[in-house]
C-alpha cells in the first residue's frame, strides 16, 4: 500500500472512529435527558393510593387502578406524555376508577418516550388484562399520538375507543374514517404545548362523531400530577379543579 493511500485509510479510520464516538455521546445524552423525568407529585399521588375504592399497583412494568369493588369488563391502556413517569397519571385516573368501574394500566415506557414503544398496550393488556374484554387505547401529549397510532395499526384485540388528553391523532394514525370507534379529545384552554388551536386543526384526523371537551382555564401539565412543565401555559383554574373537570369529561364519556 503506497503511503498516500495508507494515510487516506487512517484518515477514514479515524472519521468513522469519532462518528461513532458522537453517535454515542448523542444517544448517552438523550438517554439521560429522558430519564430526567417529570415526577410524580407526592400530594396527589398519596390521595390516589389512599383512595378506598380504588387499588392501585405500582409494578415494574406499569401503574394499574382497578376498582376495589371489581370492574366492569371495561380497560383502558393509557400512556404517558413524553419524560413524566407512569405513577403521575394516577390522580388524574383514580376518581375516574372509582366513580366507572373501569381498569387503568399506564405503562412505562422506554426512557419515558412513547414514541420508542408505541404497540406497548399489546404487552399492557396480555400482562394486567384479566378480568377486561373491552379496552380503550388512550395518553396524553406524545403518549396520546402513539396510542392513535397503534390503534390505527388495527391491534387484536381491536379497542373500543380513543381518550386523548391534550394530544391529536396524525393524519398517518389513518382514523378518520373509522366508525367503528369511540372517541374523545380533551384540550385545555390554558395548554401552550398542545394548544387548543393545534388540537382542533388535526380534528379532521378524528372519527367524525369524536367528542370533544376544551375545559377553560386548564395547561398541559394539569393532565397530569408533576409540577411545572417547560414552554407550557399559565393554569387559570388550581390543579384539583382541573383534574375534577377533566375526570368528569371522562366519565361521562365512559358511562355514555
Amino acid at each position: 500500500m503506497s503511503p498516500r493511500r495508507g494515510t487516506a485509510l487512517r484518515r477514514a479510520l479515524l472519521a468513522c472512529a469519532l462518528v461513532l464516538v458522537l453517535a454515542a455521546v448523542a444517544a448517552g445524552g438523550f438517554a439521560a435527558w429522558g430519564l430526567n423525568a417529570y415526577r410524580a407529585e407526592p400530594g396527589p399521588l398519596g390521595e390516589a393510593l389512599a383512595l378506598p375504592a380504588v387499588e392501585v399497583e405500582v409494578a415494574d412494568d406499569a401503574v394499574v387502578l382497578a376498582p376495589a369493588g371489581g370492574g366492569t369488563g371495561t380497560g383502558v391502556v393509557f400512556y404517558p406524555g413524553a419524560r413524566v413517569e407512569a405513577e403521575a397519571y394516577a390522580a388524574p385516573w383514580a376518581p375516574v376508577v372509582r366513580d366507572t368501574g373501569v381498569t387503568v394500566v399506564i405503562p412505562r415506557m422506554p426512557l419515558n418516550f412513547a414514541v420508542l414503544a408505541p404497540d406497548r398496550a399489546d404487552r399492557a393488556i396480555a400482562d394486567h388484562g384479566d378480568g377486561v374484554d373491552r379496552w380503550y387505547l388512550g395518553g396524553h401529549s406524545l403518549g396520546g399520538a402513539m396510542a392513535a397510532s397503534h390503534t390505527g395499526g388495527d391491534p387484536d384485540p381491536a379497542p373500543a375507543g380513543l381518550i386523548l388528553w391534550g394530544s391529536y391523532a396524525t393524519e398517518g394514525a389513518g382514523l378518520a374514517g373509522r366508525g367503528d370507534l369511540r372517541v374523545l379529545s380533551v384540550s385545555g384552554g390554558e395548554d401552550a404545548l398542545s394548544d387548543p388551536a393545534t388540537v382542533d386543526a388535526n380534528r379532521g384526523h378524528l372519527p367524525p362523531d369524536a367528542e370533544s371537551v376544551e375545559i377553560e382555564g386548564m395547561n398541559h401539565a394539569q393532565f397530569g400530577a408533576y409540577g411545572e412543565q417547560a414552554g407550557d401555559g399559565t393554569a387559570d383554574i388550581g390543579d384539583a379543579e382541573a383534574r375534577a373537570a377533566l375526570a368528569a369529561a371522562v366519565t361521562a364519556f365512559l358511562d355514555g
